[in-house]
């Protein structure tokens, strides 16, 4: 695995020292900003995430992977979305928040955010469950 290296924001000269964020900093406030975006269902999740998931700690981060290249910040997301909505729509959508999002907090220049769409989501069909009748049984009944 590559070392991750923390990325110095600039700053005006007025300041008396510097600051770093760490790359999964970023990946945090990316993934917070996806799960915002309406038709957006879930994040893709490693075995790892999954795992933490159950003792309870939430993974902001997961689906989301940053990688620089010659001091150029690139975002890659990897998303499930609800049946039924436009995925240019979302994608782009996605796209702008995530820029938003890192440009006021941070004050990076994003170059490039890459939607993955892993999957579609249908949604789940409402059933009509009788707390009275469980099985079924009373229409029979009353046939007999």
């Amino acid at each position: 695995m590559a070392e991750e290296t923390n990325i110095t924001l600039a700053n005006d000269g007025k300041v008396l020292g510097h600051t770093e964020v760490n790359p999964s900093v970023l990946e945090v406030i990316a993934g917070i900003a996806a799960s915002e975006i309406d038709g957006v269902i879930k994040m893709q999740s490693s075995i790892g995430n999954q795992v933490s998931e159950l003792f309870g700690r939430v993974e902001h981060g997961k689906g989301v992977k940053v990688s620089m290249n010659d001091d150029v910040i690139i975002f890659d997301v990897y998303v499930y979305l609800e049946y039924g909505v436009s995925v240019p729509k979302v994608s782009l959508k996605l796209q702008e928040h995530i820029k938003s999002q890192i440009s006021a907090m941070t004050d990076l220049t994003v170059a490039e955010i890459n939607i993955h769409v892993e999957g579609i989501v249908p949604q789940k069909a409402d059933q009509q469950l009788d707390p009275n009748n469980l099985f079924g049984d009373d229409e029979e009944e009353k046939g007999e």
